[in-house]
């Protein structure tokens, strides 16, 4: 059985995970850690979910509950990602990240250390989400340059990076397909006379209200004709379950960096 620590235990999707966690076979909760200065910190982690007292703990930091643990999941914020990435570096363990909005120099230093370790790394780590980035990489790689492509993504109101990072996945997935340049091609805001579109135009729309937990649609639009390629997850615990199968997976695997898709099997092994 593997051993898995989760990073903000106390947030939704770290909840939802412990929760999950509890009802599975193949895993068991080893910790659960919270940035310092949470007020649940000390409190039983099975109490700060819902489900009552389990004897864990919830603790401040990643070095109290790590020690003989196997992987660790992570579905946090970018600073701590990288802090605990850089932990997980030097005791060698394995991790899941599931942490969106990771870019820039953070986003360097994270693919560097995660191709260290086991680490499992995707935007999306729902398993209907990992089809959908494979088959739209094979409907734009026949469609080509002859349709229009445009990825429009909708989350609750709470959510603070836009666009998602599901988003901006599928976005280079058409980028890469076609051979476009996504820093360049990239349209995130029309308003005003802006002009015929480009051909080479990716559009990349946000949309943030209420309490929609995650869609997304790629658009395929041509002459007389359009295909829309379309994903709603309706509950948190496609991309919980996903996590679960992507720890029991990686702890398995040689050190290397890793993506759900090679979880599932759908593409040979990548390098980074």
């Amino acid at each position: 059985m593997v051993s898995a620590v989760v990073a903000g235990a106390a947030g939704r999707m770290g909840g939802r995970i412990i929760q999950l966690i509890q009802k599975n076979e193949d895993i068991k909760l080893w910790g659960a850690f919270e940035k310092p200065g949470h007020p649940a910190i000390g409190k039983d982690v099975g109490e700060v979910v819902g489900l009552g007292k389990i004897d864990i703990d919830l603790r401040r930091d990643i070095s109290e509950v790590m020690k003989d643990a196997d992987v660790l999941i992570d579905f946090t914020t970018p600073e701590s990602t990288l802090s605990n990435i850089r932990f997980i570096a030097k005791t060698g363990q394995a991790t899941v990240i599931g942490t969106t909005g990771i870019a820039g120099e953070k986003e360097k230093e994270v693919y560097l250390l995660a191709q260290r370790i086991r680490c499992v790394m995707s935007p999306n780590m729902s398993v209907g989400v990992n089809v959908l980035f494979k088959v739209v990489e094979d409907v734009s790689r026949v469609l080509g340059n002859d349709y229009d492509m445009e990825v429009v993504e909708s989350h609750h109101r709470l959510k603070k990076d836009a666009p998602s990072g599901t988003a901006m996945h599928l976005a280079k997935i058409l980028a890469d397909s076609t051979g476009r340049n996504l820093d360049t091609d990239a349209v995130y805001e029309r308003r005003g006379y802006i002009g015929v579109r480009r051909d080479e135009e990716i559009g990349i729309q946000s949309i943030r209200a209420g309490d929609i937990v995650g869609e997304h649609t790629v658009i395929f639009a041509g002459t007389g004709e359009r295909i829309e390629i379309v994903h709603r997850a309706h509950s948190r615990d496609n991309f919980a379950r996903g996590a679960l199968l992507a720890s029991t997976w990686v702890v398995r695997q040689p050190v290397g960096l890793y993506d759900v898709q090679d979880v599932l099997g759908l593409k040979e092994r990548k390098n980074f």
